[in-house]
């Protein structure tokens, strides 16, 4: 499969500019980002890309920040080439460590993922993937049935399965994050994880005691009503992939509308992660 590599540069630009330019490109389809000496990567299937969509995007930041931007063609296994040399272990909370296959076991901690993404999003680097697997941990999920939307590589219904969640579903309208899933579950030997590739409309009709979507604002407001219908009672959403102003106050109100109501919120920088209750 083909990418569309787009690499911006700035000569100088605030931290809160480029996480809304960051954004905006998630909106368009974009789904997988990378820093860089003077700026950042940002990747996009090939049949995804659009550069109307993309100039369009641009618009609303004209004026705020100089920036220079190229457009690259990039095969999937020269980007995920480059994606090894650069990929560092991670530790979550102190108990769960990130890896990939070509790093070396570390028993010690309770919690171990091996993590290959193949262009998919999720390897819990970014703060938002972050704060999904805080939240995980400290969850009670033991013998819960989890929903995992915008799953990207699987990370977060892998750690839930390894904290003894035992019915799992992980769903993604990306192919290669659906096969991502698939790929990484089988790495983690995690055998009650079905992985379905598509949106809202793929949802079982079953109840789920959790649910979990780290993707983007405007996609969570038109799919909150789909979480509560398939949420049990008494049940908890985790939601992240948005900004705390304006972003969490629109969550929140979308929330209240559906009987969904705040619990609580996790910050790193601008990016946030909450926590809502059913009923």
């Amino acid at each position: 499969m083909q990418y569309i590599q787009v690499t911006f540069s700035f000569v100088s630009i605030e931290e809160y500019q480029q996480d809304l330019l960051i954004s905006g490109l998630a909106d368009i389809g974009f789904n997988t980002f990378e820093d860089t000496e003077n700026g950042f990567s940002a990747f996009i299937d090939f049949d995804s890309y659009s550069q109307v969509s993309l100039t369009e995007a641009l618009l609303q930041f004209e004026g705020d920040f100089e920036y220079a931007y190229t457009v690259t063609e990039i095969a999937a296994e020269n980007w995920n080439e480059e994606w090894e040399k650069n990929f560092e272990p991670l530790v979550i909370s102190d108990s769960c460590y990130v890896r990939a296959t070509f790093h070396e076991d570390q028993p010690q901690y309770e919690y171990q993922i091996v993590i290959d993404p193949k262009m998919a999003f999720g390897t819990g680097h970014h703060q938002t993937t972050t704060m999904m697997m805080q939240y995980i941990l400290e969850a009670p999920v033991s013998g819960a049935s989890i929903l995992d939307m915008g799953c990207g590589t699987g990370i977060l219904a892998i750690l839930a399965a390894k904290r003894g969640a035992t019915e799992l579903v992980a769903i993604d309208n990306d192919e290669v994050c659906y096969l991502s899933a698939i790929e990484n579950a089988a790495l983690n030997e995690i055998k009650n994880l079905t992985v379905l590739c598509g949106g809202k409309e793929v949802i079982p009709a079953v109840k789920f005691d959790v649910i979990l979507a780290n993707i983007n604002r405007n996609i969570l407001l038109d799919q909150i009503p789909v979480y509560t219908e398939v949420l049990k009672e008494g049940g908890e959403i985790y939601y992240s992939g948005f900004y705390e102003s304006p972003d969490l106050q629109l969550i929140k109100e979308a929330c209240s509308a559906v009987n969904m109501h705040y619990i609580d919120h996790k910050k790193i920088e601008d990016w946030v992660a909450a926590r809502f209750k059913k009923g």
